[in-house]
């Protein structure tokens, strides 16, 4: 006996997702990405449309011959070519499914097929016949249901479910519905089709108004039993119902809805990514469930509730999805409690005043850029634990460039290194411009094996005496780890902006180096703390 509380969850990635512009997988990725939803423990894979091209037949033949646990489902329209060739492309599954489709809609019956309701409604009648004639498993979707005319529509319903149809999807083909319109219908029709508690009424929603997963929803509480969905929501124009969205909904309402699927959801997010990875279209970072910051937090206030109680603004686990644990994002709009909690988990205990002047280096440095990372938190450390003090180990002195249409560009740059005492030293070097020349000068003279890994150049103002502004990341191999750095500097002139930049990378690695362990004991002859 079915699960009358069971929502049977159709995957159509392969096809209505793969078809849309983008998406394409050749059929390695395609029997790939159908192991991982049988994983994630879908119901039902619609494997493709048999028909579309010899590399879609047999993209389907293989998944149905080794896919086990799991219905697959070909897509055929109400043609008698279209099945047959949609059989011999299931036929070796455990439990395949024929799935076939004729509009129901005046707009589609009078101006794309040009036909009558009468015909249409014979052809749709067919087509379940001669599935039924290869297996029980048929399911009908009568096209564009949304925008046809409800009598006619329970019509059909009623004639493919007395013709065989177990299944009867209600596609709203091209967006159109609204929530609370869609359920009515799904409802009048439970309401004036006699016989549709011998089919499991399914609904099959494209996202043309972001309504999707609501309208869904919305058919859940109508008695629909089958959602048609794709994971992280591809599909033809704006996409489909989200597969993550629609499970994860009725999980964390279940108070609400009343019903279950037989989603590993901890796979949910480890096959959103395969998906990505296959077809090299990465999710927004707001994307609800899958996205980069569905579990991100940067607000202080959101901070300091989640470190007291998960629960005061998730609603749902991370683990439960595949994600190890919630992130709190460190910016400009983080508070102290968050910040200091992420120094203890790096091992760094400050006293009053010294943190006091770490968060206003914190801000200060949350002011100028995006996110902060654990990288800079040990530079700012080192800073605040120097109690302010210019402890920079390495200060330019002079920057002098030569350079010319036909001689190598030449740099002399002059250095003092705290370590060394007072004294200065400088070196003479050759690049392929004044930075580079300039870079090499600063190698030699600190034996420093960083290089940069980014160079962005800003001019600040207009005209040709502009200001320019240098970022640049490096890059530094120490006890057995990689450090990066951030420096940044502005001059007249780009080359001495550039050099200082590097220079100033420098210093930051050197006080990420005596932030780390060794740099914790050297310091704890300072300020008495490990």
């Amino acid at each position: 006996m079915a699960d009358k509380d069971k929502v049977v969850i159709f995957d159509t990635t392969l096809r209505d997702g793969e078809q849309s512009p983008g998406f394409t997988m050749n059929i390695k990725e395609k029997i790939m990405l159908a192991d991982q939803l049988i994983k994630l423990g879908v119901d039902v894979i619609e494997a493709g449309f048999p028909i579309a091209s010899d590399g879609d037949f047999e993209a389907v033949k293989m998944i149905a011959d080794r896919a086990r646990g799991v219905q697959i489902a070909g897509l055929a329209r109400a043609n008698e070519k279209d099945i047959d060739v949609a059989w011999n492309a299931i036929k070796g599954a455990e439990n395949p499914r024929i799935h076939t489709f004729i509009s129901s809609s005046d707009i589609h019956i009078v101006h794309q097929f040009k036909k009558t309701r009468e015909e249409v409604l014979n052809i749709a009648v067919d087509a379940v016949t001669q599935g039924k004639s290869f297996t029980n498993n048929v399911e009908f979707s009568p096209m564009d249901a949304t925008r046809s005319d409800p009598v006619y529509l329970a019509e059909m319903v009623h004639a493919v479910i007395q013709a065989g149809a177990v299944t009867v999807n209600i596609p709203d083909t091209v967006g159109y519905a609204i929530p609370s319109d869609f359920n009515r219908l799904i409802r009048y029709l439970f309401e004036h089709v006699p016989n549709i508690n011998d089919a499991i009424i399914s609904v099959h929603c494209h996202n043309d108004l972001g309504l999707a997963v609501a309208n869904s929803l919305a058919a859940i509480e109508a008695g629909a039993r089958q959602i048609e969905c794709t994971v992280n929501g591809i599909g033809e124009r704006a996409g489909n119902t989200a597969m993550e969205e629609i499970v994860m909904a009725i999980r964390t309402r279940e108070d609400l809805f009343h019903v279950h699927t037989d989603i590993n959801t901890r796979q949910i997010v480890p096959t959103s990514r395969l998906l990505s990875n296959i077809t090299g279209v990465s999710v927004q970072p707001n994307k609800a469930i899958v996205g980069g910051n569905a579990f991100a937090h940067e607000s202080g206030i959101h901070q300091d509730g989640l470190l007291k109680n998960a629960m005061t603004y998730e609603i749902m686990k991370p683990e439960d999805v595949g994600i190890s644990k919630s992130t709190l994002v460190l910016g400009k709009h983080s508070g102290r409690h968050a910040v200091l909690d992420r120094l203890a988990s790096l091992g760094f205990t400050l006293d009053k005043e010294e943190t006091d002047r770490f968060f206003r280096l914190f801000k200060a440095l949350a002011d100028s850029k995006k996110e902060v990372f654990d990288e800079d938190l040990m530079v700012l450390v080192g800073e605040a634990f120097f109690k302010g003090e210019d402890q920079r180990r390495y200060k330019v002195e002079n920057v002098q460039i030569s350079t010319g249409m036909f001689s190598p560009p030449m740099a002399m740059v002059t250095i003092k290194d705290r370590k060394k005492g007072s004294a200065e030293q400088f070196e003479v070097a050759h690049g392929n411009g004044g930075v580079d020349a300039g870079v090499i000068a600063v190698k030699k003279i600190t034996g420093t094996t960083a290089h940069i890994t980014s160079f962005n150049l800003v001019a600040i103002t207009g005209g040709s005496d502009a200001v320019a502004e240098v970022h640049c990341t490096v890059a530094e191999e120490y006890e057995g780890k990689e450090l990066k750095a951030f420096g940044s500097s502005a001059n007249i002139d780009v080359s001495i902006a550039g050099i200082h930049s590097f220079v100033d990378a420098l210093n930051k690695l050197e006080y990420m180096k005596m932030a780390g362990q060794r740099g914790r004991e050297i310091m704890n002859g300072v300020n008495g703390k490990v």
